[in-house]
């Protein structure tokens, strides 16, 4: 050896996390919240294949920051949730993880005191904990998977997945939604095409074999048989795709490749032209598709929406000068209000209750 150092050069430091096992022990679920995840999971997966007639909704915080604050807004959409469950199918938006184009707060997992300490075994063990929280209220869970190695600490008490926009492209994501335990949206590229989707989709329904680790933490070569009930979330890109002909070219190209014709569509992002004022626009729009379908005595291949929602409207600067933050208001994407979020539901609730 000539002393020439060849491992780690760029590496400050590392350090060793909890295994998945750890964590659930820490954090473990009773017999009861197991049950109602698979209930949750199976209702999703019957309103995708079209057994249930509701159509579900994720909604909630672009991100979650502030724990007190998300279960403020936990408990009053579970109030909302039995008020207008014949009709509508509600999931709380739980996003740990933000995926960043440069740098930023990459989530409540990565930095959970939002101070740059990145204390991710806090993060990991805390975001179980309001995941169990969630579970005991008897509210779903939908989150996105961005880091490969979270789902093996959180999955068993998610209900819904996501893959994002900058990662549905990614053949790592596409091998770890093939064998996600719970149903998975694929959003359409950033710049609003639907091919990668679409060949996410057949990708993830596929069998796979990948590298990833196990619940002690181990290197394990892990054999997919693919994922059923994978289906597109249209997000928008350079111009919004909410409308019944983007939606309608959608189902048709998902039905010549041989796919689930089951569309969600994000009221967000590009749909909202990134204007959170828009989002309810976006919405009624689909409720009116949904309902339309349903007059011609078939259905719509809406089956799903998404809400960037939260106990405040808006967005604040984080960090920011004063280093003081607004209870309830967003750090990253700005979300609707809940008072309108709440009137948004119901009126949806009202006008498709008495056709399920």
């Amino acid at each position: 050896m000539n002393g020439v150092r060849l491992h780690n050069l760029n590496i400050i430091d590392h350090k060793p996390l909890p295994s998945p096992a750890e964590i659930k022990e820490l954090v473990p679920i009773t017999d009861q919240q197991e049950e109602f995840v698979a209930r949750s999971r199976q209702t999703i997966c019957n309103i995708l294949s079209g057994k249930d007639p509701r159509a579900f909704v994720l909604v909630g915080p672009c991100s979650i920051h502030d724990l007190d604050a998300a279960k403020e807004y936990a408990n009053r959409l579970k109030v909302l949730a039995t008020k207008v469950e014949s009709s509508l199918y509600l999931v709380m938006r739980v996003y740990f993880e933000k995926p960043r184009t440069t740098v930023g707060w990459k989530g409540f997992i990565n930095d959970p005191d939002l101070d740059d300490s990145f204390h991710i075994d806090k993060g990991l063990r805390l975001a179980r904990e309001f995941l169990r929280y969630l579970a005991e209220l008897e509210l779903p869970a939908g989150t996105e998977a961005l880091d490969p190695l979270t789902p093996q600490y959180l999955i068993d008490l998610i209900a819904w997945t996501a893959i994002g926009a900058r990662t549905t492209e990614s053949q790592t994501h596409r091998e770890i939604a093939s064998g996600l335990s719970s149903p998975v949206g694929f959003k359409n590229g950033t710049d609003g095409s639907i091919d990668v989707a679409v060949n996410a989709l057949r990708s993830a329904s596929q069998s796979h074999r990948f590298l990833g680790v196990n619940q002690d933490g181990r290197v394990s070569v892990y054999h997919t048989k693919g994922n059923s009930y994978g289906h597109v979330v249209l997000r928008g890109g350079k111009t919004p795709n909410y409308d019944s002909v983007s939606v309608a070219e959608c189902a048709a190209t998902l039905k010549a490749a041989g796919l689930s014709e089951s569309i969600m569509v994000d009221c967000s992002h590009g749909n909202s032209k990134k204007d959170h004022s828009r989002q309810p626009l976006v919405f009624n729009d689909c409720i009116s598709q949904i309902k339309q379908g349903r007059n011609k005595a078939g259905s719509s291949p809406i089956r799903g929406l998404m809400i960037e929602s939260h106990l405040k409207g808006g967005r604040q600067d984080f960090p920011n000068e004063s280093g003081i933050l607004e209870y309830g208001q967003s750090i990253t994407d700005a979300c609707i209000d809940w008072e309108t979020t709440e009137q948004l539901l119901r009126k949806a609730h009202e006008e498709l209750q008495n056709q399920t």
